[in-house]
């Protein structure tokens, strides 16, 4: 927890647990197992996640995987304690409004965020709400759902932001990353064939272990004309940005074939998706942003991992490691996702 943006971070043993009794209607509260560890969390301690009131003291995380410990009196609900979920960037929404009835829940303007306006999942005991935690079915291990439930989710939204088909082409810069290997994944989960781009001898046999054979290189050649190749000479239907950085914005739309589109998704420090009029306009571009998922998301993103035809790619190390871990991910210096183990 931390008492201030970017005050040091304190591992407290003796942090109140809020009791069934104290739950609210709609709450419930859950045994966090494992949690994942996103660069989200990293932001949010420092001071530069989204522009929403912040409660201080603050515990972070949005990547819990447990158990249901208790549920409020007089909630309506399906789960049933000792019941599997996960806990999520998301905490509530409305559900009233016309985005949450449409489905578009991300865009609520009453969504509380655990982390950031309500505690979350880097601790045992966390208060969730039944409307939103997302049941995880029993062949799927709860240290490999932790990621889903960010990082799996982001990407797999994303990638339904394109509308396309299977068969067509999808570039994914930064694919042996975080969000990138998992991108890949689902992107051939859902029938699209993947070009995917990154460096190195041990992403490239992460990428060909997925069954994708077009792998490049960025510091070997023309990135450009080496997508165009893999492409049929014409460019991918659709990239998936999902790299932080404001060098993954420089070349995308020249990845794209006309009435391509491209999805937003990696948020840079101090800079704008700006794209010229010549070649955006006549070639008819789409240029979308897309912002973590919805509960049907999230539901189907973890489905198709407990299916086995996704899978994340992390290391587990004790709750308490949480601020190395943060010292590692500001440096630069983190390889691969990280789940916390919280027993």
């Amino acid at each position: 927890m931390y008492e201030a943006d970017n005050a040091p971070l304190q591992v407290r043993e003796d942090w109140p647990v809020v009791q069934p009794e104290d739950l609210k209607s709609g709450e419930v509260l859950v045994r966090i197992a494992y949690t994942g560890v996103c660069h989200s969390d990293l932001s949010v301690w420092e001071g530069e996640g989204p522009p929403l009131p912040k409660q201080f003291p603050m515990i972070g995380g949005h990547e819990g995987a447990g158990y249901v410990a208790a549920v409020g009196a007089n909630t309506k609900t399906k789960l049933k304690v000792g019941d599997a979920v996960g806990v999520k960037w998301l905490a509530h929404t409305c559900l009233g409004c016309e985005d949450c009835r449409k489905g578009y829940e991300t865009t609520c303007g009453e969504a509380g965020v655990h982390g950031l306006t309500c505690h979350g999942t880097f601790q045992q005991w966390c208060v969730s709400f039944a409307d939103h935690v997302t049941p995880i079915p029993k062949t799927l291990d709860l240290a490999s759902a932790a990621p889903i439930l960010c990082a799996g989710m982001t990407v797999y939204k994303a990638l339904k932001q394109i509308g396309g088909s299977p068969g067509e082409y999808v570039v994914i810069p930064g694919a042996g990353g975080g969000l990138g290997h998992l991108a890949c994944q689902y992107a051939r989960a859902m029938g699209y064939k993947v070009v995917a781009i990154d460096s190195g001898d041990d992403k490239r046999k992460l990428i060909e272990s997925y069954g994708i054979k077009d792998f490049i290189d960025f510091n070997d050649g023309n990135v450009i004309e080496q997508v165009r190749a893999a492409t049929g000479g014409r460019g991918g239907h659709a990239v998936i940005v999902v790299a932080g950085s404001k060098d993954a914005y420089k070349d995308p739309l020249m990845f794209l074939r006309p009435r391509g589109t491209l999805v937003a998704v990696g948020v840079p420090k101090d800079t704008a998706v700006v794209a010229p009029v010549e070649p955006l306009i006549p070639l008819e571009f789409r240029i979308v942003g897309s912002y973590v998922g919805s509960r049907q998301d999230a539901i189907e993103a973890i489905d198709l991992a407990a299916d086995g035809l996704v899978e994340s790619s992390y290391t587990v190390e004790p709750l308490k490691n949480l601020p190395d871990v943060f010292e590692r991910m500001h440096a630069g210096k983190l390889r691969g996702r990280v789940v916390l183990n919280c027993d």
